[in-house]
């Protein structure tokens, strides 16, 4: 074990990007975010290319969004029991195995449903693991005036990954259909030696005689549902994504009715993930200059602005534009949340903390595409992005007079003690 001594904040800091095991986790996770998006983009188009069936193809990428939600909560308590690192480590070498078996029954001309329903439940369980382990881990890599911006970058990367690997997935694809996931297979591996160099600070865990997972798990969402901070930004996250994800499909749709072409909605979607990335290389000086409750309530306004325009903007180009608009400020939001919440967390509990809020955004994100497919074929499309516009006007009249959001801490919260 590690005879590190966990980073605090009387530890004198080194500029981020010289953080030796920050910048080892950020580098060797955004190779696996480039690999994960090629996947997913090449999965449906490997099933299409295999039997032609639509459902086929969302019964395999929903098995994986399925299963990160089924394990979520549970993960972030045994994220909380075992050693961090080595979760991270095992995941990784999960998902380079279950892969590999998949490039390799491509290769040999004898894919299932079945096989590939498997491998994808595989990244789904281990996406639920690695990703509270990960932003437990934060804390005690960087330091607390650093974690900001080390969120903040960690959007960024994820932003990127995704706009990288879905370009190169169905690029791949064309190539060979097991290249894109050969791709996944490298990215792992990358990613794998990259955590293996990083030295974690080691944590001291008590032993419970009477341990119990599903004790643990009720004490994680007590603490959730306790702390009114994240209680209320919890369901700000559950609004904002139920309706921008209804948005978002309608926007589509809409887009799709008017003629735009395949191309125009291509770019649409690319300019979302462009907002995102400057959004979150934005969201550091912003966390920085603004108050809590402008950077939060800002992102709500933005949305209640701009999500009218739709209904007059038919170019595809514009559109695009106004996502990058609309995702411009979400980075920012985002990171005053997270870095207060992690903060807040003992470190005992900050992997149920990141599991809850994974299952909620998880929860939501699914549910908005759904509402917007509903609201679709109950009204005009146009009517239904003022239906998606006036929800968000309401919630965020909601979160702007909410009194919690008003008088949220400025300064980083004292770090509580673990509860016994």
């Amino acid at each position: 074990m590690s005879d590190l001594k966990p980073v605090t904040p009387d530890t004198a800091p080194v500029r981020l990007a010289r953080n030796r095991n920050y910048t080892l986790l950020w580098a060797g996770q955004a190779c696996a975010e480039v690999g994960f998006s090629a996947s997913m983009i090449a999965f449906p188009l490997l099933v299409l290319a295999l039997t032609g069936s639509a459902a086929a193809s969302g019964l395999v990428l929903a098995a994986d969004a399925v299963a990160q939600l089924v394990v979520g909560v549970p993960a972030g308590a045994l994220v909380d029991r075992w050693n961090r690192k080595r979760i991270m480590l095992v995941c990784e070498a999960a998902q380079f195995l279950a892969l590999g078996s998949l490039v390799v029954v491509i290769l040999m001309g004898v894919p299932t449903i079945a096989h590939m329903v498997a491998v994808s439940v595989v990244m789904g369980v281990c996406r639920a693991l690695f990703e509270p382990a990960e932003d437990a881990s934060l804390p005690n890599i960087v330091p607390d005036s650093q974690l900001a911006t080390a969120i903040a970058m960690n959007t960024a990367r994820s932003s990127v990954g995704q706009m990288a690997g879905t370009a190169l997935g169905g690029l791949l694809f064309a190539v060979g259909r097991w290249v894109p996931f050969l791709l996944d297979v490298i990215t792992h591996l990358i990613a794998f030696v990259a955590i293996l160099f990083i030295r974690m600070p080691a944590r001291v865990v008590t032993p419970v005689a009477d341990a119990h997972l599903g004790r643990e798990i009720l004490e994680g969402l007590r603490w959730v549902w306790s702390r009114r901070e994240i209680r209320v930004t919890a369901l700000c996250v559950i609004a904002l994504n139920l309706f921008f994800s209804a948005f978002y499909l309608v926007v589509i749709v809409l887009a799709d009715r008017r003629g735009v072409s395949s191309a125009e909605i291509g770019i649409m979607a690319a300019m979302l993930g462009v907002g995102g990335v400057i959004g979150a290389l934005l969201a550091p000086y912003l966390h920085r200059v603004l108050n809590p409750y402008i950077s939060i309530v800002g992102v709500f306004w933005a949305l209640t602005a701009l999500a009218p325009v739709a209904v007059v903007v038919d170019n595809g180009y514009l559109m695009g534009l106004l996502f990058a608009g609309m995702a411009l400020l979400a980075p920012t939001a985002n990171t005053t949340i997270s870095t207060h919440q992690l903060l807040l967390t003992p470190d005992a509990l900050r992997g149920r903390l990141s599991g809850v809020m994974n299952v909620v955004v998880g929860v939501s994100a699914a549910l908005g595409p759904a509402l917007g497919g509903l609201l679709v074929e109950a009204v005009s499309a146009d009517n239904a992005v003022l239906v998606c516009a006036a929800g968000m006007a309401a919630v965020t009249l909601l979160v702007t007079i909410n009194p919690t959001l008003r008088h949220y801490p400025k300064h980083a919260p004292e770090r509580e003690e673990t509860p016994t």
